[in-house]
């Protein structure tokens, strides 16, 4: 499937998938560091960012956004690459690791761990931030981006450092939000997401110490799924690149380096 996607560096491939409702330039903060050693695709998920939506009656589902994924790297003449994901990406990450079509997945705050309170909350949240993305003015956009003060109130259940965000990167991220024609029955397609079948391929789970949407008890399940310790990203929210990018790439890269 053609999808849009940034590629930077040279080297190994290495992709990288971003969450429910944003799209590829969350790894900015991450990228160069990473292409560094590798060669980096950043893709925008069907019906996120830029890309196109899946087919006709074809289901929003991790599971189809995965088959997205996997026809990509394959249209792209890409065979097993390293996959790194955040939230929904990582779940996918997972996914892919469990087909046996990725070298190693590096998962961050992947979704699918939560019991069903837990689920209840994290679509609540994700339905009120898209609701606010769609309802302000560019104007108040603006305003929030550029405030300190708005910026945490608004960043703080994503990120656990807003001041380090920067107030054009919130602005796109809050319009790709708004936007995302995927976002609605991906979303509600997560009271069905269970944790998919044991990897086949090394796999890193890390987690953000500070993840107010995905919170860290889920990170002991995630543990006991995959039968290793969960890395905590010390300092970091739920989406960690913006927090601290040298350990996110530092553990992105460690993990790669698996074989």
């Amino acid at each position: 499937m053609e999808l849009a996607f940034e590629r930077r560096g040279t080297g190994a491939p290495l992709i990288l998938i971003h969450g429910i409702g944003h799209h590829w330039q969350a790894w900015l903060p991450v990228m160069d560091r990473l292409a560094a050693a590798r060669t980096v695709i950043a893709v925008d998920l069907p019906g996120f960012g830029v890309s196109p939506g899946l087919p006709d009656r074809t289901p929003y589902t991790a599971e189809s956004l995965a088959d997205a994924v996997e026809s990509f790297c394959a249209l792209l003449g890409i065979r097993e690459p390293d996959v790194a994901g955040n939230s929904l990406g990582g779940y996918i990450a997972l996914e892919l690791a469990s087909r046996g079509v990725v070298r190693t997945a590096t998962a961050l705050s992947p979704a699918g761990f939560w019991s069903r309170s837990e689920l209840l909350y994290c679509q609540s949240v994700l339905r009120a931030l898209r609701a606010s993305a769609r309802s302000m003015p560019q104007e108040q956009l603006v305003r929030m981006a550029e405030n300190r003060y708005l910026r945490a109130i608004t960043a703080g259940v994503l990120v656990a450092r807003p001041a380090r965000l920067e107030p054009t990167a919130l602005i796109a991220a809050t319009q790709a939000l708004g936007r995302a024609a995927g976002f609605d029955e991906t979303l509600e397609s997560f009271a069905g997401l269970m944790p998919p079948a044991p990897p086949k391929t090394p796999i890193t789970i890390a987690w953000g110490e500070h993840d107010r949407l995905l919170v860290r008890r889920q990170a002991v399940r995630a543990a006991r799924w995959s039968g290793h310790r969960v890395k905590l990203l010390k300092g970091c929210g739920h989406v960690p690149m913006s927090d601290d990018p040298e350990l996110v790439a530092r553990v992105i890269l460690e993990a790669g380096a698996i074989s």
